[in-house]
Order: structure tokens, then sequence, then C-alpha cells
């Protein structure tokens, strides 16, 4: 489904860095890439699902209160004071209402937060992959799921999850970004206005939520990743399942995501089939046994054309 008007102005408002990520990724013609070890892969296509794991058990711990930290360091700076003195200007008394709810659910924004990454994924690296990744998360035996890009970029409400950008930002970087939202309320306030308090209110509060959750130090930017986002306590979905799963020797409540299509509300490409691009078989001790074994878990999944999809990566790294 293609957004509105009124829905793209008020993306554009309030999630100015994401919404030209967005429009970006869409024109470059690039794909997102899942690295993982060969296990979650063989997983991930056996199951016909992804897992989302816990933000408390990402690889940089730190990952949301740095994102928390920015953003409370921006509210209590001059531009969040601008901020307070617009919204109020507003809807009186909007400003200490959101401090309230935020601060009410910025503890679960770690303890209920579930998390997949993807990275951009650009079409000279479909033999090789990224060698900072495949250190990062590839383990012994790293494979690189390759997807095209149409499910995760798409508009729909069929699950009550959503995939973002990461951003990549100091404090400085931070501050300035967090000024073009106050800036952008303030050259909108009658539109704002217009729409009412509530919705208002809901735009301001999801913009905070996505500024802690998709906020990375800038260290991390060859990254490139983006995130599908899921709480449960937050907004619950029928359609999203949670299980106790061994994830390297670990018990841990993991929540999964299927891989299928809903057209009745807008979400196609999420199914094998069309959803595998590539598969790239990172440096292990054995690469031709693993991609066999890939190949067929593909044509088990109907994925056409399966052996010309699964590439070994001839990058040598020693795991």
């Amino acid at each position: 489904m293609e957004p509105s008007p009124e829905m793209l102005r008020k993306f554009m408002i309030f999630n100015p860095l994401a919404f030209e990520r967005y429009n970006e990724m869409k024109s470059s013609g690039r794909r997102f890439v899942h690295y993982s070890t060969s296990e979650a892969a063989f997983y991930m296509i056996r199951s016909n699902r992804i897992r989302l794991r816990s933000s408390a058990v990402m690889n940089d711990f730190m990952e949301i209160e740095y994102g928390l930290t920015c953003l409370v360091r921006s509210w209590r700076g001059d531009n969040g004071a601008l901020l307070r003195s617009t919204i109020d200007g507003m809807f009186p008394g909007t400003s200490e209402e959101l401090a309230k709810l935020f601060d009410t659910w910025s503890p679960l924004f770690k303890e209920d937060t579930y998390i997949a990454c993807l990275s951009e994924h650009e079409n000279k690296e479909d033999d090789l992959g990224r060698l900072s990744m495949w250190r990062a998360y590839g383990g012994p035996s790293g494979v690189a799921v390759v997807v095209n890009p149409k499910v995760f970029l798409s508009v729909s409400e069929a699950l009550s999850a959503f995939t973002s950008p990461v951003a990549y930002l100091t404090q400085d970087e931070f501050d300035t970004e967090f000024k073009r939202v106050v800036d952008n309320i303030v050259m909108t306030r009658d539109f704002l206005i217009g729409e009412g308090k509530q919705e208002f209110f809901n735009y301001l509060f999801q913009a905070f939520r996505s500024a802690v959750l998709c906020t990375k130090h800038p260290g991390f930017a060859e990254e490139k990743e983006w995130r599908i986002i899921y709480a449960p306590q937050y907004n619950k979905s029928e359609l999203i399942e949670r299980s106790v799963e061994l994830i390297r020797g670990s018990p841990q409540i993991v929540y999964s995501i299927p891989f299928k299509d809903y057209p009745n509300k807008d979400f196609e490409g999420a199914e094998l089939p069309k959803l595998i691009n590539r598969i790239i078989i990172g440096p292990t001790q054995f690469p031709e046994e693993l991609r066999a074994a890939t190949v067929v878990l593909l044509e088990e999944a109907n994925v056409p054309d399966a052996a010309s999809k699964v590439v070994i990566s001839s990058i040598p790294l020693r795991q």
C-alpha cells in the first residue's frame, strides 16, 4: 500500500532522517542482508520464520542506553526547552504528559523490545559479503541471507512491528536532528493543531521511542543497520509467536515472524520463494558442504533456482 499524503507529511515532520533514508533505500536498488551463524540461518529457512531477540541480549548491550542518553540530553537542553514551549502553546500541558508517559515506558524500551537486524547490501558485495560483518556475526561458520527489500519498506498494519533505519549519531548530531523535528513542528503548527492533540501526541511519542531504539554510536556506522522492532506490551500482534529457544546454550524468550504474505493487509513479499535473493556462505572450514546443505534447504522451501543463489565468499578470514 502506498502511504497517503497526510501520512507521508507526518512521517517527514516527526522522523525526517528516517524519511530520507526510506526514500534513498527505495530508489537505490539495494537489498537487505541478514548476517548470522549457519545455525541461525538454518533455523530461519527450515522453520520459515525470523526470530526477534530481546534488546537486552544484543551484541552491544549499551545500544538502548545510548539512544536514551542522547534523547534525554537533547530534551534537557535548549532545543528541548523550545520544543516544550512550542507544544504547550499548541496543546497546553502536552510536555508534562509526554514526559510522564515517556518515564513510564522508558524501562520497557529495553525489557520489552525484540529486534531482528538487517544491513543494507550493495551489489558489489554479492560475491564476498562484508568482512566486518563476518567478523562480528559470522562465528566459525557464517551465512549472509540476502533478501529483497519490498516487504520491509511497505506500509502495512498486518504486524504490530515496524522496520526502521539505524541512525549513527554523536550527541551533537543527535541535537541537530532533534532541532530539525522542533523546526518542523513550528513550521507546520497549524496543520498539526488541525489533526488534533491525540494524533499529535502519538506521533511525537513514537518519534521519541524510535530515537531511543534506533540510535547507535557512530563507531558502528559501517554496519548500515536497519531493525525490525516488536514490543508486545506496547502493541501486541496475534501473528507474531512467542517461544523459548536455546540460543548458544542459553534459553531465551524470542518472538518469531512467519514468512507469510497477508495480501488483504497490503503485506506481500515475505514468503521465502520471493524473499530470498541469494545466500553467501562465509569463511568456514567446510564451505562446500555448507553450500550443498543450504541449497537443499532452499529447494525444500520451494525457492526457485536454489543452486544459483548460493555462493561461497572467497574472503580468506581465519576463524
